[in-house]
């Protein structure tokens, strides 16, 4: 599928890697992918909608949202206010959790499971977004995977990736329609 990647969706899963890898995280997640395209600012399409969206003057705060669900066990904030509602306080059993095993712990899993390749693998969360990106291009009639596709399916899922995006205004919608000017048919 590699060899149907544009120039820019190869430097998204290049760079998503180089920051698993930096990180010591164990397998490369969607949050390496999302990292990665804020870093092609220059990238045309992505780099567009991240600028007319304002994700990219709120990058920080974005990755502060990132860095607490990660913190949170991987945890969306709708997993936390569900559990809330049922009288679990999530932040009081993470702060046992960090006072017991230290700042972190529920960050996830840093044991190195690297390929014999030298890198990291990717997450199924993260092959599922490349293969939903394959599936958005065909879905659009365009014949090569961008980055703008690689960004529009890791916000066509559920998870923290999305959530954070779309607590930043970057939803699925409105990601299209700043880098297509109308919507297609849908996440595909």
């Amino acid at each position: 599928m590699f060899e149907r990647f544009t120039e820019d969706a190869r430097a998204v899963v290049i760079g998503a890697k180089a920051r698993s890898a930096r990180s010591a995280a164990s397998e490369v997640t969607n949050e390496h992918l999302l990292l990665a395209l804020l870093d092609l600012e220059g990238a045309a399409r992505t780099g567009f909608a991240f600028h007319a969206l304002g994700v990219l003057d709120r990058r920080s705060s974005l990755e502060a949202s990132l860095a607490e669900a990660r913190r949170h066990g991987g945890m969306t904030q709708s997993d936390r206010k569900a559990l809330a509602a049922l009288g679990i306080d999530v932040g009081r059993i993470v702060a046992s959790v960090e006072q017991t095993h230290g700042a972190g712990a529920l960050a996830g899993d840093r044991r190195d499971r690297r390929r014999w390749s030298g890198g990291p693998s990717f997450a199924r969360e993260a092959k599922t977004t490349l293969e939903k990106s394959l599936r958005i291009a065909l879905g659009r009639r365009d014949r090569f995977i961008g980055a703008e596709h690689i960004l529009l399916a890791l916000t066509a899922q559920d998870g923290v990736v999305a959530e954070a995006l779309a607590d930043h205004g970057a939803t699925y919608a409105a990601l299209e329609r700043a880098m297509f000017g109308e919507p297609a048919q849908g996440p595909g």
